[in-house]
């Protein structure tokens, strides 16, 4: 008797919180309670300290596809030409459409991905959509919106006003916010939370308590910080990073255009004096957030597009894991991804 299809995820054991492992793992979650055998696959012995225990994980750095098994694959250690499983059945979960070509060779020649056969594509924003849709026109690509987990990020009681960002995507502009917040008297009193490898607990609660989130994506797919920030009931001011254009349709998020930290100072203290006359906004957000990325709808588009995976051909193989690529990704991709 043969073993179940399984749909594994070939993902990685990262210390801290990673969004990209975390919606990876949200997936795996998804889709064993509509009952197929979904799992991780990393490459060492480790297990990613921080996800749910009721995701399984294979480890070592080949694993054995079945005929009927799916194979999923991040994008960034992609390289054309180099197949991590030729034969099988395979997708390219693209979280991230500035990333596609992170580990290419310079120049358009070589066919993206040149895998036998062709994978399908996932993506997570409207805008990865577009850019990968034109990219990639033989390749079908498909939305499979994130989900924002609206128990864990959801207002809480809060003293004072408060502002919050995460400095990652832009250190530098992220140094001068810090000095020019701390300086303005027009935000003494303010409670102000810089997000820096903080437990994802503590993101929550810090979010939670925020009157203002402070958005300094960059070359987003999406910004799933974003949109916690909206669940938790925040006001969002700054930067959409590309990908997450959509969020900020949102009644009580609005953009300010890039690198111009005078101008997110203003919008900032705007955001905290208005607060009281706002308060409806966050709690808008929070609404606005749900209805669009809420579990349902990924559960609905995610159950779909491995369905329709699952009609395009594969056979067995042995995949080797993609982190054998990662060093083709230099040392500057790691410092601002």
């Amino acid at each position: 008797m043969s073993a179940a299809p399984r749909v594994v995820y070939a993902s990685f054991a990262t210390p801290r919180h990673s969004g990209g492992v975390h919606v990876q793992s949200q997936h795996v979650q998804l889709l064993r309670r509509a009952g197929r055998d979904a799992r991780l696959w990393v490459p060492g012995p480790d297990r990613p300290p921080w996800i749910d225990d009721d995701v399984p994980v294979d480890h070592g750095p080949t694993l054995t596809i079945a005929a009927d098994d799916l194979l999923v694959l991040p994008e960034v250690p992609v390289v054309p030409g180099l197949d991590p499983a030729p034969g099988a059945r395979k997708v390219v979960f693209n979280q991230n459409h500035f990333y596609t070509y992170a580990a290419a060779p310079p120049g358009p020649d070589t066919p993206y991905p040149g895998w036998s056969p062709d994978p399908a594509v996932w993506t997570v924003s409207r805008e990865s959509v577009a850019v990968l849709s034109t990219l990639l026109p033989d390749l079908p690509v498909t939305l499979v919106p994130n989900a924002v987990d609206g128990e864990l990020f959801a207002p809480r009681p809060a003293a004072r006003p408060g502002i919050a960002w995460f400095p990652r995507k832009r250190p530098r502009e992220a140094a001068l916010l810090r000095r020019l917040f701390a300086a303005d008297a027009r935000l003494v009193g303010v409670d102000q939370f810089e997000l820096l490898n903080a437990p994802r607990s503590v993101v929550a609660e810090r979010l939670g308590a925020a009157t203002v989130f402070v958005s300094l994506g960059h070359s987003e797919g999406f910004g799933l910080t974003v949109a916690e920030a909206l669940a938790s009931g925040c006001l969002v001011v700054g930067y959409d990073g590309g990908g997450g254009h959509e969020l900020f349709e949102a009644p009580g998020a609005w953009a300010v255009p890039e690198q111009r930290p005078l101008l997110l100072l203003e919008a900032v203290v705007e955001a905290v004096r208005r607060g009281p006359a706002y308060e409806g906004l966050g709690a808008a957000n929070r609404d606005w957030v749900l209805a669009h990325y809420g579990f349902t709808r990924t559960d609905e588009a995610l159950q779909g597009a491995v369905a329709a995976a699952y009609a395009r051909p594969g056979s067995a193989a042995t995949a080797t894991h993609p982190e054998v690529w990662l060093d083709r990704l230099g040392p500057a991709f790691t410092a601002f991804a």
